[in-house]
C-alpha cells in the first residue's frame, strides 16, 4: 500500500540488536499465543449446505457475521447475496442478532460497522445465530434453522514444492536471497518487522509462489489491519492486508492496488497460512525506453484465480522510479507491519 496509508502502520520497537516484532496492544503474530482473546478462536469460516458464514473479530468481544447464499466465496456463494450480523462474545461461543441502525464500511464502532460497502447488502434478512464450539446455528426470519460447522480451508498448493528450475528464495533455512527482513531460526519463518524486503536479484517475467501470514489485530480497521504489499518487479503492487470477510476492493487483499479489484475475495482470516500464486508477464520498452506494451499478471489466492490475465495500465503507489519495461526486483512490504512469509520461489521464463 502507498505510503500515505502511514496513520495506520505500527511501530517496531528495537530492543538491544532484536527487534520486537511490530509489538503493540492488541496486536498477535502466533496462532499459538496464550494471550489471544476469546474472539480468535470463534472468529473463521463456517458453511453448510448452500450456505456459509465467515465471522470477523472487531475487538472488545464484538463480532461481524457474514452469511454468503451459496456457500462460501470461491467455494458456492452466488456472488451477490448476503445478509450481515452482529455478535457478542457469550462465554467460549457467541451470540448473534440481525445487523440494523445506521452502519457504514468499516466503521470503528462494531455497533456502526458494515462488511458491505451497501447497507442493508443485497439479499440481506434478519437472521439470528449462535456459535457453540465449531456449531454456528442460523435461525432465518421464518423460523428455519441451519447448522454451520466451522472449517479451516487450505490452499491447494500449500506447501508447493519448488519445480526443477526453480530459484528457491527462501526455503526456512536462511534468507540471503534478500536485502532486509529477519530470518527467525526456530520459526523458521522469514519476517518484515515492519521494514520492506527486496530480493538480491533482479527479474523480468516469472512464476512465483509465496506463502504469508497476516496478524490478528481485531480493534483496527482497513488499512490499520496488517496492511503490506506484493510487489512484482517492485512496479506492480498486489495488496495484502487483513481483509477476511470484506467486499474485496482494489486496497484490499488481493486487489492489484489502484488498477483492479479481486474477481472474489479469497483473504482466510488473520494467523492463518495464505498463498499466492502468479504469472507475471512484465511491460515492455523499445529502444528509446518509452512503454509499447503493459504489463499482465494472473493471480491465484488461495487456489482461487482472482485476476486472469489482467492488464496493468501503469505502476501502482510506492513503486520504484525505473521506467516500466526494466527488470525489478521483488519487494514484500513493511509498511510499519509484522508479516510472515516462508516457502518463496521464482521460475523465470523468457
Amino acid at each position: 500500500m502507498n505510503s500515505k496509508f502511514l496513520l495506520f502502520s505500527l511501530p517496531c520497537i528495537l530492543i538491544g540488536t532484536a527487534i520486537n516484532a511490530c509489538s503493540a496492544p492488541g496486536l498477535w503474530t502466533d496462532p499459538g499465543d496464550e494471550s489471544l482473546p476469546p474472539s480468535f478462536p470463534v472468529q473463521g469460516e463456517y458453511a453448510g449446505e448452500k450456505l456459509g458464514a465467515q465471522v470477523i473479530a472487531l475487538g472488545k468481544g464484538q463480532l461481524h457475521a457474514v452469511l454468503y447464499t451459496g456457500g462460501l466465496p470461491g467455494a458456492g456463494w452466488d456472488g451477490k447475496n448476503r445478509s450481515l450480523l452482529t455478535g457478542t462474545i457469550d462465554g467460549e461461543g457467541a451470540t448473534f442478532s440481525p445487523a440494523e441502525g445506521k452502519r457504514k464500511y468499516l466503521a470503528g464502532p462494531a455497533a456502526e460497522f458494515s462488511a458491505t460497502s451497501t447497507f442493508p447488502p443485497q439479499g440481506h434478512l434478519p437472521c439470528t445465530g449462535a456459535i457453540s464450539g465449531d456449531q454456528f446455528t442460523i435461525t432465518d426470519d421464518t423460523g428455519r434453522t441451519l447448522s454451520l460447522k466451522k472449517t479451516q480451508r487450505v490452499s491447494p498448493s500449500m506447501g508447493a514444492t519448488a519445480p526443477s528450475g526453480a530459484k528457491v528464495l527462501f526455503d526456512g533455512t536462511h534468507a540471503d536471497a534478500f536485502n532486509g527482513g529477519r530470518f527467525d531460526a526456530a520459526t523458521k519463518l522469514l519476517n518484515t518487522d515492519g521494514k520492506d524486503i527486496r530480493t538480491k536479484d533482479k527479474f523480468n517475467n516469472y512464476t512465483m509462489h509465496i506463502e504469508f501470514m497476516l496478524p490478528f489485530r481485531p480493534d483496527a480497521r482497513g488499512q490499520g489491519r496488517g496492511n503490506s504489499g506484493f510487489y512484482q518487479v517492485d512496479h506492480y503492487e498486489v495488496q495484502i492486508l487483513d481483509s477476511f470477510g470484506l467486499e474485496g476492493k482494489n486496497n484490499e487483499c488481493g486487489g492489484v492496488y489502484t488498477k483492479a479489484e479481486p474477481i472474489v475475495n479469497m483473504c482466510a482470516p488473520p494467523l492463518s497460512w495464505q498463498t499466492y500464486d502468479v504469472e507475471f508477464t512484465n511491460s515492455v520498452a523499445d529502444e528509446n525506453g518509452n512503454k509499447v506494451k503493459n504489463a499482465f499478471i494472473t493471480v491465484k489466492h488461495n487456489g482461487v484465480t482472482i485476476h486472469d490475465n489482467l492488464e496493468i495500465s501503469g505502476k501502482t503507489g510506492g513503486s520504484r522510479k525505473d521506467p516500466e519495461g526494466t527488470p525489478g526486483v521483488i519487494k514484500l512490504q513493511g509498511h510499519g507491519n509484522p508479516l510472515q512469509y516462508r516457502n518463496i520461489w521464482i521460475v523465470e521464463r523468457p
